[in-house]
């Protein structure tokens, strides 16, 4: 059952209004009360849905299969009904919707600030009952220890998940990294463990042959830990500002969509158990081009994890 009202032919691909029978699913998570620049990711899961209409027969070039017409089936939960009082209230709110829709999809999760992913990685954990790896592409460390006089925001969720033990630390990777920002927590991921790949790491590789060494990298972390569980978290502005200028804080120099594409083509047979697409914020964008890239990957991510040989979602 849809749990926020909007019109039907305004879902993701124009898929059907989820009823909670279907393996695959979309959500929003309609919330931008912790962004520290420009407001209006609040916003994004519309937009991102009305760009996914563009895909039409959302029949993917590279798998060569669309989540519409899937035997296993493929909707649109809806907006999740959260209020806009406080980020306590929001993630108490969310947490027991999240909770239901993983037990019952493998969801995609529109965003929203980026602080909606500390909630939903609780949620995960408390469903498979150990911490995940996580793939985490942004222009933004998000490890800060407080976020401008407050303990949690879109900036903290990184630090607040390795230091509540969600996350393998050794497995967690982040991509697109370059923002500005003390040596601590630019490199806190890496001091715990995990990888990092910055943007100016990143410049020039475009193509799987030319990001070999990278995949090659996730793939080894995640084997010498028996291969466990992976969630992916994207933040928009991962994008250098010409490929996605609708986001609340962007940072030149940064990855291509060409770039993201390719690895998440390359990796979509990792386990991955869900994924996030977050602060996208339309009144800053220019021709939707922000939204339209946001609408590809999280087809481009349902694509491929549909592509995969049958295996426990």
């Amino acid at each position: 059952m849809t749990s926020f009202a909007f019109l039907s032919n305004n879902t993701f691909l124009k898929a059907p209004v989820a009823t909670g029978t279907e393996v695959y699913a979309v959500a929003g998570i309609a919330w931008d009360g912790c962004v520290t620049n420009r407001p209006g990711a609040r916003f994004g899961p519309r937009a991102i849905r009305e760009a996914s209409h563009m895909l039409c027969d959302g029949i993917h070039p590279h798998f060569n299969t669309t989540p519409l017409d899937h035997p296993a089936g493929f909707g649109d939960v809806g907006d999740l009904p959260l209020p806009n009082t406080s980020i306590e209230r929001m993630r108490e709110a969310m947490a027991p919707h999240a909770e239901r829709l993983i037990r019952s999809h493998h969801m995609a999760w529109l965003g929203g600030d980026h602080s909606i992913t500390l909630p939903l990685l609780r949620a995960y954990k408390a469903w498979l009952g150990k911490p995940l790896a996580v793939i985490h592409f942004d222009a933004h460390c998000d490890t800060w220890d407080s976020h401008f006089g407050e303990p949690s925001g879109h900036g903290t969720w990184v630090y607040e998940a390795i230091q509540e033990g969600l996350v393998i630390k050794e497995c967690f990777t982040q991509l697109g990294i370059r923002s500005a920002g003390e040596r601590a927590a630019r490199e806190y991921v890496a001091d715990q463990g995990g990888q990092i790949f910055t943007a100016r790491a990143l410049r020039g590789l475009d193509s799987p042959a030319q990001l070999q060494g990278v995949l090659s990298a996730i793939r080894s972390r995640l084997a010498a830990h028996g291969n466990p569980a992976v969630y992916l978290s994207l933040d928009i502005d991962c994008l250098d500002p010409a490929f996605a200028p609708g986001t609340g804080t962007p940072e030149p120099g940064g990855m291509s969509s060409n770039q993201v594409l390719s690895i998440l083509e390359e990796l979509a047979d990792l386990p991955f158990v869900g994924m996030d697409c977050v602060e996208v914020s339309p009144p800053y964008d220019h021709a939707e081009l922000t939204s339209q890239a946001a609408a590809n990957f999280v087809w481009t991510y349902l694509c491929g994890r549909i592509a995969q040989p049958q295996r426990a979602r």
